[in-house]
């Protein structure tokens, strides 16, 4: 039978240039490198720029996406952007995107699921490609979460930092096994009842603000482990794989602690992890697309290989795929 895959033909991503330290941070708030390190694996984080916006972001990681697949921007339909930083509340950051890579045709909007915001994306671009609906997508997590941060609170401010990471989707046929390159599942889920455990205390409708970021951590290390396990197996099985089957663990970089335990949950060796979390701290929608960008170029990830991504965020949200690069 042949079906219509979504295959990954390119990726990128973009770091703004200033870099935070650990120790830079201990200046200004209750910590030490070694407390930040033990705790969530992270040694620094890159800063946006006065002025730099999460679109700014977004389309340098876009634009390198496009160079490594080799195609035009004539040959993409749809962009999709996961970042709940926007750089408006409206328009969408990714029609500003859009415009900037010179595309008036096709459509392009915003996806807004926190850190699990690339996953989400990845799989609302997926359904267009299989159906038909677009020939070519990018696929971009961008966040400036520095503008949300508390940076009096020791608790939260040490763990973000800002990034982009984009991927570039084409259609290609494909025989319908998991034999195939390309998004072979993705799984979504979502439980509002935890919206205090991880949150913004602002808004258009509330405060009118933009906010700042709250977390009850313990609240979402108990969480994370447990859903990123039970998301990453239903994904493996919608698709017919077993976590035997899976080359590379791409999970959102959050904290190694997370990480670890949930690769070991789901019976993966951290050899086959990816983890790039103690270079830019949590990015949130852009940490598994950074990661993905830095294991492709540096040749870890190859073509053939099959990744599992999976993701939590504020919400809560929580979401897995399964991709054969």
């Amino acid at each position: 039978m042949t079906i219509i895959r979504a295959v990954p033909a390119g990726v990128g991503s973009y770091l703004p240039e200033r870099i935070m330290t650990n120790d830079e941070l201990s200046k200004t708030v209750d910590t030490t490198h070694d407390w930040i390190v033990e705790r969530t694996g992270i040694h620094r984080r890159h800063i946006a720029a006065d002025g730099e916006m999460t679109s700014d972001l977004a389309l340098h990681a876009a634009s390198q996406a496009l160079d490594m697949a080799a195609m035009e921007i004539g040959e993409i339909d749809l962009i999709v952007v996961a970042t709940a930083t926007p750089d408006q509340t409206f328009p969408s950051t990714a029609t500003r995107v859009q415009n900037r890579l010179g595309m008036h045709h096709g459509f392009a909007f915003d996806v807004q699921a926190v850190c699990s915001g690339f996953v989400y994306a990845l799989s609302v671009a997926t359904q267009f490609i299989e159906t038909g609906k677009a020939r070519g997508a990018i696929v971009i997590g961008s966040e400036t979460f520095s503008r949300i941060l508390d940076w009096s609170d020791r608790t939260t401010c040490v763990l973000f930092g800002d990034g982009a990471g984009a991927v570039v989707l084409k259609g290609e046929a494909g025989t319908g096994t998991t034999a195939d390159r390309g998004v072979l599942s993705t799984e979504l889920r979502s439980d509002g009842a935890h919206n205090a455990s991880l949150y913004v205390d602002g808004g258009p409708s509330t405060t009118g603000l933009a906010g700042q970021l709250r977390m009850n951590g313990r609240e979402v290390f108990k969480h994370a482990v447990r859903n990123l396990a039970e998301i990453g197996e239903a994904a493996l099985a919608t698709a017919n794989l077993t976590s035997s089957d899976v080359q590379w663990v791409v999970p959102h970089q959050a904290n190694a602690r997370i990480i670890a335990s949930t690769a070991q949950k789901i019976g993966v060796e951290m050899n086959r992890v990816i983890v790039t979390v103690q270079d830019h701290a949590n990015t949130s929608a852009a940490s598994i697309p950074l990661a993905l960008d830095v294991a492709v170029r540096d040749g870890r990830i190859r073509q053939g290989d099959l990744l599992l991504l999976e993701a939590m965020g504020g919400g809560f949200t929580w979401g897995a795929a399964a991709v054969r690069w």
